[in-house]
């Protein structure tokens, strides 16, 4: 028994003998005396074309096999006359494993991404959703193997947590109360003390802090696993579930931040050029042309390293007429981080933001009115990766959570670390489903996910 994946490898072997396959029928053309059927079992993003005719023992019944149906085919691999593949199967036997009834959802012709977002459980035997998730795939391999290689430890931070960092409005909250009879306190408010816990919980919006803890400890280590934000958007780069990967590293600083982000993300682009040649291919014919050049450019290219006020005076002193006009004191907007990577003709690193506009964790520099921040801004995708050099002072530490207003017990475990052998550390997060997006140019995160969780849907 063999797979298409073993047999692509090895085919110039395999001429003129007999091999055994296991998979699905994506077509089957028939006409009187011959038949073809169009196989994949999943193994390899390209098929094989399977051929009999009228002299085969089981001929009329063949005819009748419907597309999707699981076979078991045995037969002869020949070389193909045709230029686009390079062997084809002269069928032997054939059993039928599994029937697929004429109403099949999945025909050969193109179908619309938003019906298949509706068929999530079947999606995946279309080509541009094998590709897709193959890519994912190898990805997520790719990216286990940089931090391996670079020896970080793996760290499966906790999904359950009482810690408040992105906001609690943006965090799902856990309870086995009943909905229709919650325990009230003498406030008339809910009583979490008598809730599984004891105390509010929720599930997490990230890993940060909680790796921040093990970073103290092994002093490279990463997390990557899920991540769940509650926030009612419905654009085509969020949902309320996604996966995060979360290094943090201790002795590290801002500039040596952005040296190991764009080696990671380097290596991870090389990887999948390198592992997914036919998928890239396919995503360069039918989804986003130029993409293999944008990918390899990015591999070859140095990143540029600018500070959020250069961005603005850039943007400001460009003759375009903006939806949003960049100011000193604000975020910048998708057209602003497109015009950057379009001005540099390179990804490009933002840093030193508005201190007001990021996160509490974040260390102030010396000026007092930014932090030590830094957003990666790829061409095509906008900003892929965001992280910063953490407040490593305790004092300082506190006096940021009391000006953002964020409750102090909840994160007191997390500001001891400063007080117990702590160091100068950074950190950073990349969104996986976004890079997918960027590596494929599948545009819509909807798309980049099995089966997303985004507001109003969530099916299966």
């Amino acid at each position: 028994m063999k797979d298409l994946k073993e047999v692509y490898q090895t085919y110039e072997k395999l001429f003129n003998q007999e091999i055994t396959l296991q998979g699905w029928i994506r077509n089957h053309r028939k006409q009187k005396d011959i038949g073809f059927i169009d196989f994949n079992d999943g193994t390899y993003f390209k098929g094989v074309q399977l051929i009999y005719d009228n002299n085969l023992k089981d001929f009329q019944e063949v005819q009748k096999l419907h597309i999707g149906s699981a076979i078991t085919v045995t037969g002869i691999l020949i070389k193909s006359l045709k230029e686009k593949q390079p062997f084809e199967i002269m069928i032997k036997t054939i059993k039928l494993e599994g029937d697929c009834p004429d109403d099949y959802p999945i025909q050969p012709k193109r179908h619309t991404r938003e019906f298949l977002r509706s068929l999530a459980y079947l999606r995946p035997r279309t080509n541009l959703f094998s590709a897709v998730f193959r890519v994912r795939s190898i990805v997520a391999e790719a990216i286990h193997n940089y931090f391996q290689e670079n020896n970080y430890v793996y760290v499966h931070t906790p999904l359950i947590t009482t810690t408040d960092c992105e906001g609690s409005d943006q965090m799902f909250k856990i309870t086995t109360f009943d909905y229709d009879n919650m325990p009230k306190d003498d406030k008339g408010l809910v009583d979490t003390s008598k809730d599984l816990f004891g105390k509010k919980t929720y599930v997490t919006g990230t890993g940060q802090l909680h790796g921040e803890a093990f970073a103290m400890a092994f002093k490279k280590i990463y997390t990557f696993g899920p991540t769940f934000r509650t926030e009612n958007s419905n654009t085509k780069t969020h949902a309320n579930e996604f996966w995060m990967i979360e290094p943090e590293i201790a002795f590290c600083d801002l500039n040596g931040l952005m040296n190991i982000e764009e080696e990671m993300l380097k290596y991870i682009v090389r990887d999948v050029l390198e592992k997914c040649p036919e998928e890239i291919n396919f995503f360069d014919e039918f989804v986003e042309k130029g993409l293999k050049e944008k990918l390899t450019k990015l591999v070859n290219s140095s990143f540029v390293r600018i500070t959020h006020h250069e961005a603005i005076d850039i943007l400001t002193k460009a003759n375009i007429k903006w939806e949003f006009e960049p100011n000193y004191e604000s975020d910048i907007a998708k057209e602003h981080e497109k015009y950057i990577t379009e001005y540099f003709n390179s990804p490009v690193f933002i840093t030193d933001w508005p201190k007001d506009i990021k996160a509490w964790y974040m260390k102030v520099n010396e000026d007092g009115k930014t932090v030590a921040a830094v957003d990666l801004e790829v061409p095509g995708a906008g900003e892929l990766m965001g992280g910063s050099q953490r407040e490593e002072n305790y004092d300082k530490l506190l006096k940021r959570i009391k000006e953002m207003n964020v409750l102090e017990e909840p994160v007191d475990w997390f500001c001891n670390l400063r007080k117990y052998g702590g160091c100068y550390h950074s950190g950073f997060g990349m969104g996986f489903e976004r890079l997918i997006i960027y590596l494929t140019g599948v545009e819509n995160i909807r798309d980049v996910i099995p089966f997303p969780r985004t507001p109003k849907n969530c099916d299966y």
